[in-house]
């Protein structure tokens, strides 16, 4: 076979021209979305909208839906099922926020109140220690100069009042969107327990005969990854919470049940969300006593043990095999582009894309093989 024939049979023969016409047309329709955007302004609105219920939606699906399939099992319908879980859940939410929200609230209070006080403490032996240390003779300086940017403090705030108007906005639209997630969230949850399944065989279907195969092995393998993901990482999190929280007791920290609370909210978020919990429980143990703080990181090391080699094995098992550099750096990159929500779901979304181009990488080794693999040597494939 001529050889550059069979390079044009391998990317695609005549098809390419018409995927590159593809992807041009793409780039035109981006670059004139750039210069009218504006039009698509109410698109952005309804989307902002109802995205914070639908992505609450499909974690609680992840969480719920196994449960609804064992219920199932037992031959309960699902519709029963669904209602049944739904109500019990909400039943033991509201039980269990009414009888930990005093003790919460009353922490909570007394952490706000105090936590400056702990700063300003640490402060002041910082400086204390500064003062006779080599730095001293910099200390009046870094002072002075401390000062002088003091002088513009009053056009700051004035900078930072007429600005506040634009952040009461911003708090008031922040509000509404979240009373409209706690209440449709609910809702979407129900249907998509529901018709889940319905929903995955109508998406399939919207594809050409030709590729549903692919599709379907595509959105088995996402669904696989993101619900093992998302079930893993919140167990996870919460048995981080528990165990500190059974620590903190032990060593007789302040504020136990609500530092461990925050530590099991932020372990969501992996590698960082535990470094960042720690630092609460840092400052408030150093202020205590340097042997509170000595305690403090043996609670920490335990924890972390457990956590890595008795916890994360057995819950998150392999199907998330992600470099831990890789996951730092997703997070890191997903932080800056989306905010707190890219840290949040940066992770799926990464396994999402890891997942087509494992396809797609897939899809090119047995395509090499087929057209170079007797006289070049073949991939090996793991089928």
């Amino acid at each position: 076979m001529d050889e550059s024939n069979r390079f044009l049979k391998f990317i695609g023969g005549k098809n390419i021209f018409y995927i590159l016409a593809f992807f041009i047309l793409i780039g035109i329709t981006v670059f004139i979305y750039t210069k009218i955007s504006f039009i698509f302004h109410p698109f952005q609105v309804i989307l902002s909208t109802i995205a914070p219920p639908v992505i609450l939606a499909f974690v609680a699906y992840y969480l719920l839906n196994p449960i609804v399939d064992i219920l199932e099992r037992f031959r309960i319908k699902r519709i029963w099922g669904i209602i049944l879980l739904i109500l019990g859940i909400s039943g033991a939410l509201t039980g269990l926020i009414l009888l930990t929200a005093p003790s919460i609230e009353a922490q909570v209070k007394d952490l706000v109140q105090s936590f400056p006080q702990y700063l300003g403490q640490i402060g002041n032996s910082f400086t204390e220690w500064v003062q006779n240390s080599f730095l001293g003779p910099y200390y009046d300086e870094g002072y002075n100069w401390l000062m002088e940017r003091l002088g513009e403090l009053p056009e700051i705030i004035g900078t930072y009042i007429t600005n506040g108007f634009q952040g009461v906005q911003n708090i008031a639209s922040t509000i509404t969107s979240t009373v409209v997630s706690i209440i449709t969230f609910p809702f979407i949850l129900f249907f998509l327990l529901k018709d889940g399944k319905k929903f995955q065989r109508f998406t399939i279907k919207v594809f050409p005969p030709k590729f549903r195969e692919d599709t379907k092995q595509i959105l088995n393998n996402i669904d696989t990854q993101v619900g093992s993901y998302i079930q893993g990482q919140i167990i996870v999190a919460s048995v981080i919470g528990i165990l500190l929280f059974i620590g903190y007791l032990i060593i007789g920290l302040d504020y136990a049940f609500t530092l461990a609370i925050v530590a099991a909210v932020t372990s969501v978020v992996p590698y960082l969300g535990p470094t960042i919990a720690i630092i609460p429980a840092a400052i408030i143990a150093i202020v205590d006593s340097p042997f509170m703080l000595l305690k403090l990181v043996i609670v920490w090391i335990a924890v972390q043990f457990l956590e890595g080699n008795f916890v994360s094995p057995n819950i998150m098992g392999k199907t998330m095999q992600i470099h831990p550099l890789t996951i730092i750096l997703v997070l890191l990159i997903a932080g800056n582009l989306f905010g707190v929500i890219g840290v949040i779901l940066g992770i799926p979304g990464y396994a999402i894309v890891k997942v087509i181009g494992a396809y797609l990488y897939y899809k090119f080794k047995k395509r090499y093989n087929k057209y170079y693999g007797e006289d070049r040597g073949k991939y090996e494939m793991e089928e």
